[in-house]
């Protein structure tokens, strides 16, 4: 299980590289599932691998022009405020076993499980629909949403620090949609968010785990690899063309965790 779980962390940073996103909807399903890690911690791992995958991936949208740097920390600043609130008081306060329905337990790692495969369906559906936005020419003056985009920037960050996700599926419409940006500086912008959102995040979780450090760093570095290869591709294939693709992939994988979570315990 472990060389598939390896292989699949190519794919968290082709993703990423690619479309500005999904990577994390990919590493904590990896993490629990073919690398054995309790969800909790999977979903710290997972802002420590999608973190430092999106930096190495936005230096070379940077280097082309394509990061907004004013956005990114007006997005950034609300979101890992929340981030911190997250971590700090909200997950701390949800029990180990929430409830149960006949001999059928919730606990708090079936809850993660279950939200992250809903973060998955919904995410799907917008890889899987056609984007006008991505066919029309898109003009470069930016309106006055920057309130939207500051309560984006909230609920990202608390969708962060709960269940290790970037929220870069979220980003890049809000980017698109809210302030004008063309499509492949939302991208670029998108991936400067999510590594801030998420190295902040998993320096907020050191104190409060272990942290296997060699494990860690090579998976971070297999993603690494594939990010490479998605910013490469990037230039070479249409991100539209791999975008459904994908998305019907992370539906399967969603349902899959649900149909696991619920039906096979």
């Amino acid at each position: 299980m472990e060389v598939a779980g390896y292989m699949a962390s190519i794919f968290i940073g082709i993703s990423l590289g690619l479309i500005g996103g999904g990577g994390s909807i990919l590493t904590v399903p990896v993490l629990v599932y073919l690398f054995n890690v309790d969800t909790v911690l999977a979903t710290v791992y997972s802002l420590f691998i999608v973190g430092t995958t999106s930096i190495v991936g936005s230096f070379s949208y940077f280097n082309k022009g394509l990061v907004n740097l004013k956005i990114a920390f007006f997005f950034g600043i609300p979101s890992v405020l929340s981030i911190f609130f997250t971590k700090r008081f909200l997950l701390p306060a949800i029990p180990v076993e929430i409830f149960s329905i006949g001999k059928y337990m919730v606990t708090r790692d079936i809850l993660l499980m279950l939200l992250f495969a809903l973060l998955m369906i919904a995410a799907s559906y917008s890889m899987i629909r056609k984007d006008q936005q991505e066919h029309q020419a898109i003009s470069p003056k930016q309106l006055s949403n920057y309130p939207q985009l500051l309560l984006q920037g909230v609920f990202i960050g608390a969708l962060t620090g709960l269940i290790g996700a970037g929220g870069g599926f979220l980003i890049i419409p809000a980017l698109v949609n809210l302030l004008k940006l063309p499509v492949k500086t939302a991208v670029g912008t998108s991936l400067a968010i999510i590594s801030i959102n998420s190295i902040m995040g998993f320096w907020f979780s050191l104190s409060h785990y272990t942290v296997h450090w060699d494990f860690l760093l090579g998976i971070a570095a297999v993603a690494v690899i594939g990010i490479l290869i998605g910013s490469y591709l990037s230039a070479k294939v249409k991100a539209t063309l791999l975008k459904p693709a994908f998305g019907w992939f992370v539906l399967a994988m969603g349902l899959y965790i649900v149909i696991k979570e619920t039906l096979l315990k």
